[in-house]
Formats: C-alpha cells, structure tokens, sequence
C-alpha cells in the first residue's frame, strides 16, 4: 500500500499563478476566425415570449447570426439528471435571467451593439420568489425527503423540556475568480473539441453530444485548470458549453462564449436558501432525547441536484450528536428562480448550522456552557459505546468517532475556559464593545450520495528515458489535486515529482469519469493513478529480478535508483530503458471505486460514507453594539485529514474553507427584488470576505492520528468541504456576544450582516 514521502510538494501551477502565465480556458489562443457570442437574457421571472424578432440584430456588420431554441438538432436540454433545464427559453420563460438566445459576432464589442436590437414580447405571469410565496403556492418540485429513527411523536411528550424555533440560512454566491467559459472548435468527420472551465467533463462531453445529436466519442473535452467552481461549475458549466458547440456547428468554425461577471452571477445558480423550522426535547442535564427538523429549500426552477442536496442536508442534520428518537424532513420548493446547484458542502453546512442553533439555545436555556452541552451529546469516540447508540439516523456506524478526544484538545490549546470566563466578564462591565466566543464541531461525511459516482480513472506512460506521462479523470480548479496526484505517481516509483508530467483532464484519454466534487477528488483519482503506476512497477519488478536472478523483494526503487540485492545497479531511467528494450509494457490504466457504500433513497437508509472527517474550531469575535460592525480576533482549529499526503496544501485548504464559510455565515447577502431580479448581481452589490476580514490571529493545526480507520490513499482523509462548517464557531460567538445584551436567545439568522447584529440587539433593548 502506497505510502507518501514527507518531501513537502509545492502546487503544480504555483510558479505559473504567480507570474501570470498559467493559461486558463480565455487564455487558449484561438484561431483568426474565431467567433464570439453574447447572450440574450429575460428580463421577466415567469410568463411565455409571445414575439421574438431578431432581424434587426442579424443586419449589424459583423453579425454571423442569432441562435435559438430553434436551432438545437438534438434536445434542448443542459441539465445534469432530469431533462427540467432548457439551454434556450422555447416558450416560456422560468427565472429573470434566463438565456432566450445567442448572437454570434465577429468580435464582442459588435455582439454587444447588435443585442440591444432585439425585441422580445411577453406575456407575464405573477411569479413565486420567495420561500414564503412558494410554501404558500405548496409549489413543490418533489415529494418530500426524509430521515427518520425511533418515534419523535412518542418521545417528545415524555421529555422535561422541549423548544421550538426557526432559522433563516441564506444562500451564497460562488464567485469563483474565473466566470464560466467554453471554446468549441469543430474538427473534421462531424468531431467536435470543447475546451470548458469545468468539474465534470464527461457530463460536458454527454450533455455536448445529446445537443449535436452525435455519438460521445465524436465530442472530446479538456479542462486543464479553472480558476476556481466550489461546485458552481460541476452542472452550471453545461449550458455555456452546449451553446459553443451549437454555435460551432451551424458556422463550422470555433466559438467561444465568456460571461462577464453580471450575466455570471444573473444566469448561475447558488448556495440553496433553506427556511429550518425545529422541535427539540431534552432532559434537565440537555441530554437530546428528540428531534424534528423541516428544512424548506428553495430550489429555483429546476431540480438540477437539489435532490441529492436535500439527502446530504438531511444526513449531516445530527451532525456530532447521538439522538435516538429523529425526524429529519426536507421539502423542495420550485421558485422562479435560477436553479440553485452544487456549493462546497452541498446541503451539508445547511444542516449543520440547524443543529448547531439547537445545541446554542439548549445551552442558553438551561445557563450552559454550550460546549459542555455538546459533550454530553456527541457519539462516543471509536467504539467505546454500544453500536446502537455509535448509529446516525440513517443507519450508518460511526466506527471512526474521534470528536471527543479533537475537542478535549482543542478546548486545552487554545484556552478555551480561561478566554470564556474573561470574556463574560468584559462584557459584564462593557456598555457598546462585546466580545464572543463559540466552539463547534464538524462530522462530515465523505463520497457521493450516489453509489455509482465514486469511480475514478487514470493512465500512466513511462518512456524510455525514465520521464513519466499522468492522466486522471479529476479536475484542478487551484485546490491542488493535480499536485497531490502526481506525488502518489513519483512516490510509487521512487523518483522526484518533476520527473512525473499531469497533463489536462481530457474526455479521450480517461472516459466516464465523476465530477471532481464531494471532496472525494484524491481519494478516488490518487487511488487509481497508483493502481497504474503500481501496474507498472510491478511489471518493471520481474523483468528486473529475472533479469538479475534475485527475488522480486530484492529490487527496491528509491530516490531515482534501482537497488537489487542491496547494491544500486542503475539510474531509474536506466531501468525504463533496459525494460522497454526487454519488451516490457510500460504504459497502463489504473481504475479503483470506493468499496462498501450504498443507499436507499427511498429508506433514507444505508452506508452512504466511506468514512467522516472530522474537526473544531474556536472563534473569539469583537462586536460594536452602536454600529453592528465586527471583528474576527482570533481562530483556533484542529482538523482531521488523516495522514496527509501534502501538509501545505491541506492547511490551504482548511484556511480558504473557513474563510469563505466567513463570508457565507456573516456577510454574503443575495437580494432578489419582487420581479426576480437580482439586485446583488455584481462585486459592487455583493460582498465576500476580503484579506482584512480574515482572522487576525490564526492557528492551524491537525489531529494527531494513525491515519485514516479506511483503507484510502495513504490513509488520508479528505480536506475540501468539511473545514467550511468551521466557521459556524464565527456565527455562534457573535450569539454570545448578543447573549450579554439581554436574557432572551438571541436568534440570529444567517447570514449575520453588521445591519441584523445592530437590529437584533436594538430590538432587544427596546423590548
């Protein structure tokens, strides 16, 4: 079994990013007849397109055409599993925003003249915009998700205590760097080549083909790095490309379509806005004896994945904690609205954060330290309980609990008790700057919701003079996949990572591959680049010990070195040489899926999970009362990655994770105006965390462990979502803080904006 060397690894494009010469999808050179297209949007949320004259637009100079719907050979259709998403409106018309049709131009500067000549006719109907219009409306896209165990009904009648309350989470904006982007270049025999900023080119590859009407092998796509997704590119990145394409074939030459950052963020969908409604009981010492969660999502106008949301929201709603008697319930309402996607987390921050409010205003209650009350109801590390109550709601084990002893260190490291009792008394004597401070957990689960996903590819050439050539199915949008994969590759031979070239992720060399996506990208693609590799080794291996008449254990590759019987016999590249002049296959394809997970969807049953992350961490916020400005003053997290193929890396991670779980729980405000407009639709309208909203001391750790219980790739564990629900500890201490103002819960909703903590302890005082 593999093991990674502890020679740290800088990224693979570190050099490029820095100098600016790492070529992303707009970077591409194209050729001279290269044409451009812009986008015609609705300016409506719901109604049909009665008339639609386009022309005006094809007389401009340097006007190619204008596509529609009417121009899509195979089906109009750019979504990723139910067929619900039209890539051009043919009718009616579901969100403001919505892509009617495309002009194709010259140049972008003529396109952007040319569509302002288009005049579209509607007829509008009233449309449903909010949760609250769509509850109302019981406009529902699906039956209703649930997870269940033991009898809530029965149980909350016999508890001590019980609460009742609801929260508000909002959704969030991916404002990934690089916006969404495609290039199709058309090719002879009716092949056409895609070049797209996205985390899942085989569904690119199928979505292109379905539209052109050809077979799959007849579309190639490559996607060498983007500059940034956090999921908003793992379906969302299938439209832009499906126009290319359509585009490419009607003119037979390429096409390339950019959206500016307006359109982007107008056309794409978000973070899922959930309305949580809860009722908890408990007994006098807040041990958790029933719980009933409604989480209402609002999905915009198609179902895109918010199926597989719902289940992984409803699935990580326990979150650390043992309850026997659950009733975790989601409901998908359809809003004429984008259709709301994939975000890092996917549905599990949403739940999280529910039942991290629950633990805060049972602690708050009954005058609790709320990390006191959390240990009272965590699963039990390990084994150290009986199986029954080690079980999630869904009927998974929790064999590989490590939360107790993670958050006995944490709360010892970073001072936890002394800082609380300091704090508590500050605020005592303190008329307008409160302090806070929160601790929380993360469980997390890691692997695709849907078995099937959890697959992944990848081929390896070694040539002749020792250099080796990797391919794999995941995708490098700056998280450092590519980097971590090609470790495992040089570290399988011995030999240094620059001996070892990635090249970019292309439908035609690894096919029928996942999205890069649910934080399983190492995990899967870093195992199967090893089979591989070791594939290849292996077959190096007998040649060698044949060759030299010892056995197979006496042939050891090491730093670049062949050693056999002891004795260093030649260079690596001397042994690629000898075996391919001794007729050795020294090119092969590696394939590994995640063994023992399944789930019934319908049961809202099954070990869905390979394993689960796990993590903490300790925020200290200062607040001004007078103004409900803010600061982050310090941060403390210990996380759990396992044994770490890449230290570095992995700290990036944990640290841009829970900075942009900041920018979600405290700032990241979407603003829909009554017609569907989006009114926060640009950087002047929507803020994300900047460098100076980051926190201004910060300690970053890892749990101390064997490694992963699982067998993965050097017994490492995943490190792309789960540090996002860090930042909770940021929401809950700002709870504390308002907690010194008056004796009521102070029962934020997220995200917490300067405005709401102003309010919401204004409104205390006044009460």
């Amino acid at each position: 079994m593999y093991k990674s060397s502890l020679k740290e690894e800088f990224h693979d494009s570190a050099k490029l990013h820095v100098t600016g010469r790492a070529v992303y999808v707009d970077d591409i050179p194209v050729p001279s007849n290269c044409l451009h297209i812009l986008l015609g949007l609705s300016t409506i949320a719901n109604g049909k397109i009665t008339k639609m004259e386009l022309d005006e637009v094809k007389k401009i100079p340097g006007i190619i055409d204008a596509i529609t719907a009417d121009d899509i050979k195979g089906v109009n259709d750019a979504s990723p599993i139910f067929g619900d998403d039209p890539i051009f409106a043919e009718g009616d018309v579901y969100y403001n925003g919505q892509v009617i049709f495309g002009v194709i131009a010259e140049s972008l500067e003529v396109a952007k003249i040319a569509i302002k000549k288009a005049k579209i006719t509607y007829s509008e109907i009233p449309p449903i915009i909010t949760l609250d219009q769509a509850r109302n409306e019981k406009s529902l896209l699906c039956p209703p998700k649930e997870v269940l165990r033991g009898n809530f009904a029965a149980a909350i009648e016999n508890c001590a205590h019980f609460i009742d309350g609801e929260i508000s989470i909002g959704g969030q904006e991916h404002f990934y760097l690089e916006g969404q982007v495609a290039l199709a270049v058309p090719r002879e025999n009716r092949e056409i080549q895609i070049f797209v900023s996205s985390q899942h080119p085989s569904e690119i590859q199928h979505k292109v083909a379905n539209v052109l009407c050809l077979p799959f092998h007849n579309v190639s796509v490559e996607v060498r790095r983007m500059g940034g997704a956090f999921g908003g590119k793992e379906s969302q990145a299938n439209l832009p490309a499906c126009i290319v394409a359509i585009a490419a074939q009607k003119t037979g030459r390429p096409c390339k379509l950019v959206y500016d950052r307006d359109d982007d963020m107008r056309i794409t969908g978000k973070r899922h806005d959930f309305v949580s409604t809860y009722k908890v009981g408990f007994d006098k010492n807040g041990i958790i004896e029933a719980l009933r969660i409604q989480h209402d999502m609002r999905c915009g106008m198609s179902m895109d994945l918010s199926g597989a949301i719902a289940e992984r929201a409803l699935m990580h709603s326990e979150n650390c904690y043992y309850i026997p008697n659950v009733q975790f319930i989601a409901n998908l309402y359809k809003t004429n609205t984008p259709s709301n996607t994939a975000f890092r987390g996917f549905g599990g921050p949403q739940g999280m954060l529910v039942m991290e409010r629950i633990i805060d205003e049972i602690a708050h209650f009954l005058k609790l330290d709320p990390l006191m009350l959390r240990k009272r109801n965590f699963y039990a590390d390990r084994q150290k309980s009986s199986q029954q109550e080690q079980e999630t709601p869904y009927g998974q084990n929790v064999r590989d609990c490590v939360i107790n002893d993670l958050i006995a260190k944490l709360e010892k490291s970073s001072n936890y008790q002394n800082r609380r009792k300091e704090i508590n008394k500050l605020n005592k004597t303190s008329d307008a700057i409160k302090r806070g401070i929160a601790i929380t957990p993360v469980k997390f689960g890691i692997s695709f919701n849907k078995t099937m996903l959890n697959q992944a590819g990848a081929l390896v050439n070694l040539y002749s003079d020792g250099s080796v050539y990797l391919n794999h199915g995941g995708t490098e949008m700056g998280q450092g996949l590519f980097t971590k994969v090609r470790k495992i590759v040089a570290d399988t031979f011995g030999i240094s990572s620059q001996s070892v070239k990635i090249s970019a992720t292309d439908t035609n060399k690894v096919p029928n591959t996942s999205a890069t996506a649910a934080s399983s990208g190492t995990d899967l693609n870093g195992m199967a680049a090893y089979v591989a590799a070791s594939q290849i080794k292996d077959r190096m291996t007998a040649y060698l010990s044949q060759l030299y008449q010892c056995d197979i254990s006496d042939v050891v590759f090491s730093s670049g070195k062949i050693i056999i019987s002891g004795e260093e016999k030649m260079t690596f590249s001397q042994a690629a040489e000898q075996c391919w002049m001794g007729r050795v296959s020294l090119s092969s394809t590696g394939f590994y899926k995640t063994p023992d997970i399944y789930w019934d969807a319908e049961k809202g049953k099954g070990r869905p999970f390979y394993y689960f992350v796990y993590g903490a961490a300790v925020s200290e916020v200062v607040l001004d009362t007078l103004t409900g400005e803010n600061r982050v003053i310090r941060v403390d997290i210990l996380h759990d990655v396992g044994r770490s193929i890449n230290p570095a890396i992995d700290k990036g991670q944990i640290e841009g994770g829970f900075v942009q779980g900041l920018g979600w729980l405290s700032m990241e405000e979407l603003v829909y105006g009554s017609d569907g407009t989006l009114m926060t639709h640009s950087p002047a309208t929507y803020k994300i965390p900047a460098c100076s909203d980051s926190p201004i001391e910060w300690n970053v750790d890892f749990y101390k462990s064997d490694g992963n219980l699982e067998e993965t790739i050097n017994r490492s564990k995943a490190v792309g979502e789960p540090p996002f629900m860090l930042a909770m500890s940021v929401f809950f201490a700002f709870s504390h803080a308002l907690a010194s103002i008056n004796k009521e819960y102070p029962s934020l909703d997220s995200p917490a904006t300067a405005e709401q903590l102003y309010f919401k302890q204004r409104g205390s005082l006044q009460e």
